[in-house]
């Protein structure tokens, strides 16, 4: 019986903290596997065709970039405010050359909207918070 409920005590304590609101409400890290899997299988389609049921946001950044750690806590916030209306997701362009490559990322910060209907659209530097607000409103239709 003590067993079971050390047992208990341990999984609630490692297992909770993974379900809290700060932990669900983050920009989400995307690799190359996970992109095709959430936003769009290039390989499986030619012509886009977003997979998500929700809209989203993808934060294109590097860690050495300035204006990208000023974006950063911009999208951190935006996630929490839309959280189950707008996904937010990050690449890291230093990692995923590819995806970066793909979608012609030449200056970062660069912050693509992409609406469940309908294609996507770039953005580039580091714009005040009500510019990305005004972005949802507009491009992903969302209030």
């Amino acid at each position: 019986m003590v067993i079971k409920t050390i047992f208990i005590v341990i999984v609630l304590i490692v297992i909770l903290p993974l379900f809290s609101e700060e932990t669900l409400t983050k920009p989400e890290h995307l690799t190359l596997e996970t992109f095709k899997e959430k936003v769009f299988d290039f390989e499986a389609n030619k012509e886009w065709k977003f997979k998500g049921e929700i809209p989203a946001i993808i934060d294109f950044y590097a860690d050495w970039c300035g204006p990208c750690k000023r974006v950063a806590p911009i999208m951190e916030e935006l996630a929490k405010e839309y959280d189950g209306k707008v996904k937010i997701y990050k690449i890291d362009t230093e990692v995923e050359r590819e995806l970066a490559g793909m979608f012609g990322i030449r200056s970062i910060p660069s912050i693509l909207f992409i609406p469940v209907e309908g294609q996507p659209q770039m953005t580039t530097g580091a714009l005040p918070k009500e510019n990305f607000v005004q972005m949802i409103k507009e491009v992903l239709k969302v209030k």
